[in-house]
């Protein structure tokens, strides 16, 4: 459903290709591992449906939807008419029946986000929609119809819900503790749905070099000619291996506030899922249907989650994931290596390492890391 030649203010649209289609998909197909067993937890609560119900009354969602009526411009064959295009196209591809609204509101920050209890509402700044090309903006509109075929914006609209009210009661006798483990694990949960919906932009898109340029232009800017896929990924390579066991708490505690991975990770994560089989069995249209979704099995979720979180700490290069895997494998002299890893806290050299002639000469370096 790609549109040809020139589209409203001289935008050039990409030639017309076909695009291969999911019908019946299960957003079990897309879903991190971690991602997915969570959401199978909570479909099979008894009765949940019912609270969601209950709570659609608390929260200021009708206020939020008659705020983006009046004061944003609502996406339709009249507005923004090649982003409504990219919208039906993506619920054909993910075969969602019912299209959701969406909306372009003033924005110069690059965002895109699908909430709602109701319904799902998409809704994309000019920031974002004057920063990407077509096949980038086509990922980002296939990323949130994946996140609403997710049932995410219901599931996280209650849980900030939910938080926000804990919150509240925080000066009750070790609630802060409670409330900042509860918050810290909804964080960790967002951040694989997040990864979920970069899986499905690309099933959407169908263009992995699309949703890698999208990627880099979030991290800096529309200077694509100064930029390249190859060094960006690189960089999560970085990222991941290097430094020593400072910088691998440092990561942590980077992370730990935010919502979304970081970007070059989230490349990273989607480059090696385009690799997968999972990915090419989706492809060549083997894929969990979602008249299938009753029969899921929550303990069978909840090990494949479990089973994906030991193998990337197996795999993982991180010097903090590789002595968690040292120690469950038995390693000896863990006790010196930890000793090494961490000197750098006490701003020395460990006892055994030798010592630069030069470092006298030299001022303290910093532990901490750019935001």
């Amino acid at each position: 459903m790609s549109d040809d030649g020139q589209g409203q203010n001289g935008r050039e649209h990409v030639p017309s290709r076909q695009r291969r289609r999911f019908p019946g998909i299960s957003s079990r197909a897309y879903e991190h591992p971690a991602d997915r067993s969570a959401l199978v937890a909570l479909r099979k609560l008894s009765g949940f449906d019912t609270v969601f119900k209950a709570l659609s009354g608390l929260l200021p969602e009708r206020s939020l939807r008659l705020l983006f009526l009046s004061d944003s411009v609502r996406v339709s064959d009249a507005q923004f008419a090649h982003l409504n295009d990219m919208l039906r196209d993506a619920c054909h591809i993910l075969d969602l029946q019912k299209v959701p609204p969406m909306y372009v509101t003033q924005d110069p920050r690059p965002n895109a986000m699908c909430i709602g209890l109701d319904e799902p509402i998409i809704v994309l700044t000019t920031g974002l929609v004057e920063l990407l090309d077509e096949e980038e903006m086509r990922a980002v509109v296939g990323h949130e119809v994946g996140h609403a075929l997710s049932g995410h914006s219901v599931y996280r609209t209650v849980l900030l819900f939910l938080t926000s009210l804990a919150l509240r009661v925080a000066w009750i006798p070790l609630g802060n503790l409670a409330i900042m483990a509860i918050v810290t694990a909804l964080r960790e949960w967002f951040r694989k749905s997040e990864l979920s919906a970069d899986r499905a932009g690309l099933l959407v898109g169908q263009d992995l070099q699309a949703s890698m340029r999208g990627l880099m232009k979030m991290a800096g800017g529309n200077h694509l000619h100064e930029m390249n896929v190859d060094a960006f990924l690189e960089q999560a390579e970085e990222y991941e291996a290097g430094g020593d066991l400072r910088d691998s708490v440092l990561k942590i505690l980077n992370v730990l506030p935010r919502t979304h991975p970081f970007t070059t990770v989230r490349a990273a994560e989607l480059n090696k899922w385009a690799a997968s089989r999972d990915h090419q069995r989706i492809m060549d249209g083997h894929y969990p249907r979602r008249d299938e979704d009753g029969d899921t099995s929550v303990s069978d979720s909840f090990r494949q989650s479990a089973a994906n979180y030991a193998n990337e700490v197996r795999q993982s290069k991180d010097p903090l994931m590789k002595l968690v895997n040292d120690i469950a494998g038995g390693a000896g002299d863990l006790g010196e290596r930890v000793r090494r890893g961490f000197a750098g806290f006490a701003g020395g050299a460990p006892k055994d390492a030798p010592r630069d002639p030069d470092d006298s000469h030299r001022g303290d370096e910093s532990p901490y890391g750019h935001d």
